[in-house]
C-alpha cells in the first residue's frame, strides 16, 4: 500500500507561553500544502512476524533509521497490535527541519497505513493519542484540511480558507534552524489578537496582522531567510511568511509567480493552493 504524506505551512504561529511541562502554548492556523513525501508498506512473508524491513531514499535524512519516526510509529502500533512482518519504503521529497512538518506527516501515514493495510480497527481517538506521543504537529496529518492548533499543537479545530485561485511559492534556502534554538531565546509577545478572526479577514490585510512570533529571532540570526520574505513581497505576494520555526519561507500570490528570482541551491515550489488540498 502507498501513501502520500503530505506538507503544511503556519499561517500565523503565536507562542504564547510556556508550560509547566516545558513545552509552549502555541495557536497556529496549519495549511496543508501538495508537496509531497511517498511511503510504501507491504506485508512480505519472508520477513518474521513483528520484524520490519526500512528503507529511505531521495533527500537525506540525519540520523540512523531505526529512530525515524516512521519507524518510532510502527512501535507505538506495535504496543497496541501484533504485526506481521513489513518492507517499508520512505522516499523523501519535503525538506527535513524545514518547518513543513514532513516528518510528522510521515509518522502520522505510518499510522493509517497500518491501520488500513492490515485491518488494525483503530479508532480516530486511538489513532489521535498514538500521533500525540510522537509529536505535537503528528495529529494534524492525520487528516486534511486547514485546522487551528492550539495547546503543544495537538488541539485541532477545521477551519475555513478561502484560497481559491490563489498561487503559493514556497522557498528553502537548506539553513538548518533548530526548533529548540528559537524556543530558547524567542521573545514571547505579551498580547496577541483572536488568530480565527485575523485569517477570516481578507487575505491583503494579513500582512502585519497573521504573523509568525518566530520570524524577528530566526531572522535577526539567520539573515538570508528575512531576505527570502523581501523577495516574495517585492514579487507582490499578497502575504508573505516563515513556515514554523524556518527556515522556509512562502508567498501566496493572485497569480503564478516566477521562480527565476532566487539563489542556485534553493529549493522552490510554485503551485496552486487550496484549503482541502
Amino acid at each position: 500500500m502507498l501513501v502520500f504524506p503530505f506538507a503544511k505551512i503556519n499561517l500565523g504561529l503565536q507562542v504564547l507561553r510556556k508550560r509547566p511541562d516545558g513545552f509552549h502554548e502555541i495557536r497556529s492556523v496549519l495549511l496543508p500544502i501538495p508537496l509531497c513525501d511517498a511511503l510504501e508498506a507491504v506485508v512480505d512473508p519472508c520477513v518474521p512476524a513483528g520484524e520490519m524491513r526500512f528503507v529511505r531514499t531521495g533527500i537525506p535524512v540525519p540520523g540512523d533509521a531505526s529512530n525515524d519516526l516512521c519507524m518510532k510509529a510502527v512501535e507505538q502500533v506495535r504496543k497496541l497490535r501484533e504485526l506481521p512482518g513489513l518492507r517499508i519504503h520512505l522516499h523523501k521529497t519535503i525538506p527535513t527541519g524545514a518547518g513543513l512538518g514532513g516528518g510528522s506527516s510521515d509518522a502520522a501515514h505510518m499510522l493509517l497505513l497500518l491501520n488500513k493495510l492490515l485491518d488494525l480497527a483503530l479508532s480516530p481517538k486511538e489513532l489521535h493519542a498514538l500521533a500525540s506521543e510522537l509529536g505535537s504537529d503528528c495529529p494534524f496529518f492525520l487528516q486534511r484540511g486547514a485546522q487551528l492548533a492550539e495547546g503543544r499543537g495537538e488541539i485541532l479545530s477545521p477551519v475555513t480558507i478561502d484560497l481559491a485561485d490563489h498561487w503559493l511559492m514556497l522557498v528553502n534556502p537548506g539553513i538548518h534552524v533548530p526548533t529548540a534554538e528559537v524556543y530558547g531565546n524567542m521573545r514571547l509577545r505579551l498580547q496577541h489578537e483572536d488568530l480565527s478572526q485575523l485569517i477570516g479577514a481578507p487575505i491583503s490585510a494579513w500582512q502585519g496582522t497573521v504573523i509568525n512570533d518566530m520570524e524577528e529571532y530566526v531572522f535577526g540570526q539567520y539573515p538570508a531567510i528575512r531576505e527570502i520574505k523581501r523577495k516574495l513581497q517585492d514579487m507582490g505576494a499578497l502575504y508573505a511568511a516563515m513556515s514554523g520555526s524556518g527556515s522556509s519561507v512562502f508567498g501566496i500570490f493572485a497569480e503564478k509567480p516566477s521562480d527565476l528570482v532566487f539563489s542556485e541551491g534553493y529549493g522552490m515550489w510554485v503551485f496552486p493552493v487550496r484549503a482541502e488540498s
